[in-house]
């Protein structure tokens, strides 16, 4: 494994971790990865020594792909992760993050221009304490007043940044596939990863028609989000979270049918989510070294027959009542609600 450092590494665990292509690139990355969307305080008040122990517990045990962005936390989550990796090789690890998608008000929360982008991939060296980055995404491209901009501004941007060797590969996110798609096909050969989120699911499949796409295109896939940004814990999703009241019913009682029987539902939700083909990657939010440990456990354990009992339950009884799958287009029209409502009213 390239990735292994000898005296850090728990040997046992990196021999167990499976590798697997990072579509073009060259890299091979864990098949958990490690997420910090939850170093923000869009999941709540962060225990930062927690955090730091999250990283390197993950870490050590052979997780080799950390995903970043400045959107967490605005610079927060970046900074709280530089931190953590101040204690680790950096030969054991790639990181990736993200430009684009910046401020939690509307009003500055998107910026595709070429300057902020160049702007903001210093600022993530800066926060991170690195020389380069592994991988950076253009964040949430449907957000963008057209793909022209994504094209001719950042993208381009992004790939003098790279000439510069201050990143190695550069990827895109969203969360409506059709967009990825068409993005991609836009502009061939010039993504090497690809993040999709909340789209293989316990109540969301619909990720896998486009593994063929997305392989075709040799992208790196990296899966995200198997616990549907909390819907699929026991601890139920944030207040701002974007699905529809019917949805969260039916995840609500998924995880009230899980605590009964003494079994985390996001552990069932991450176990599921690793069985898709395809993806190079299944990336999980985790904020301290328990969660690390119930999603590798998850993954190196299996589930137990309770576990497994539980689960055969949830998809036979529960999920099937999920009336709408996805939440695609809630927040795109509330973002440009805003938008507009902000050209209408006057400057005071």
């Amino acid at each position: 494994m390239d990735t292994f450092v000898e005296n850090f590494h728990l040997k046992e665990c990196v021999e167990r971790m499976e590798y697997l292509p990072l579509g073009r690139t060259g890299l091979k990355v864990s098949k958990v990865s490690f997420g910090t969307g939850t170093f923000s305080q869009l999941y709540g008040n962060l225990d930062e020594a927690k955090a730091l122990e999250a990283v390197k517990h993950a870490v050590q045990r052979g997780i080799n792909y950390i995903d970043t962005a400045p959107y967490y936390g605005q610079g927060r989550s970046e900074e709280v992760l530089g931190r953590a990796l101040r204690a680790i090789p950096r030969a054991a690890y790639y990181v990736a993050t993200k430009v684009s998608r910046y401020e939690r008000e509307y009003d500055g929360m998107f910026d595709y221009s070429a300057q902020k982008t160049r702007q903001s991939v210093e600022r993530s060296l800066q926060l991170l304490g690195l020389d380069y980055l592994d991988v950076v995404q253009i964040h949430d491209v449907e957000f963008a007043p057209n793909l022209d901009i994504v094209l001719n501004e950042t993208l381009p941007t992004l790939e003098a940044l790279r000439a510069e060797g201050k990143l190695r590969f550069i990827g895109v996110s969203a969360y409506p596939l059709g967009v990825l798609r068409e993005i991609i096909t836009k502009a061939p050969g010039r993504f090497d990863t690809v993040l999709c989120y909340c789209r293989n699911t316990l109540f969301d499949d619909s990720l896998e028609e486009y593994i063929p796409f997305f392989r075709e295109h040799k992208m790196g896939l990296i899966c995200a989000s198997g616990h549907g940004m909390g819907l699929l814990t026991n601890g139920g999703p944030q207040p701002w979270h974007p699905a529809d009241r019917q949805l969260r019913e039916v995840c609500a009682e998924a995880a009230a049918y899980c605590k009964r029987e003494g079994v985390e539902l996001g552990k069932l939700a991450m176990h599921h989510a690793l069985q898709l083909p395809g993806p190079a990657t299944f990336l999980a939010g985790m904020q301290t070294p328990e969660l690390v440990q119930i999603n590798l456990d998850a993954y190196f354990e299996g589930l137990s027959e309770k576990e497994a009992d539980v689960l055969s339950y949830l998809k036979e009884r529960v999920f099937p009542k999920v009336e709408n799958k996805h939440w695609e287009g809630v927040e795109l029209q509330q973002y440009r609600a805003a938008m507009k409502q902000a050209q209408l009213e006057p400057n005071i």
